[in-house]
């Protein structure tokens, strides 16, 4: 391995941060979406965004330190490239996420409008199965390329 690079230990614990952040995101949003909206549309949409607008930080953070120059993924290919079509599909994943989100940012956008919310709560509910799909399969390369378990001690 590089000198310059990480140990897998330091890229673990980069991950598992960034994981631990991104499920409290996740969570936050799954509150937000829950909570009623019925005579106040406005003050649920800009709650709704708030933490989308968290959640899409989170999840740019958690890019970064996945498929950074010194990321994750490339030290998970220095050491094992049969594992290269699982970050391939990560990493395509992190796109189609990434667009997702900004699309329900923008219908999110000031002023929703009672019209807005069964659409914004469907799209963001869905995002929410994504991410959650998504941090499933990246838990198991993880343990596939370090028999390790990154979640969050839960």
């Amino acid at each position: 391995m590089d000198p310059d690079r990480l140990a897998p230990g330091a890229e673990l614990d980069a991950v598992r941060r960034r994981r631990a952040q991104l499920r409290e995101s996740l969570d936050a949003l799954e509150r937000a979406l829950a909570s009623p909206a019925v005579g106040r549309p406005l003050i649920w949409g800009e709650r709704v965004r708030s933490v989308l607008a968290e959640v899409a930080d989170d999840l740019r953070e958690h890019i970064e330190v996945t498929e950074g120059p010194d990321g994750l993924y490339q030290a998970i290919l220095a050491e094992d490239l049969r594992l290269a079509n699982a970050v391939a599909a990560l990493t395509a994943e992190h796109a189609r996420i990434a667009a997702r989100l900004v699309g329900i940012l923008d219908t999110a956008e000031a002023p929703v409008t009672a019209s807005d919310v069964p659409d914004v709560r469907e799209r963001a509910t869905a995002l929410l199965g994504l991410l959650v799909r998504h941090r499933q399969r990246g838990a198991d390369l993880v343990f596939e390329a370090y028999a390790t378990d990154i979640g969050e001690g839960d």
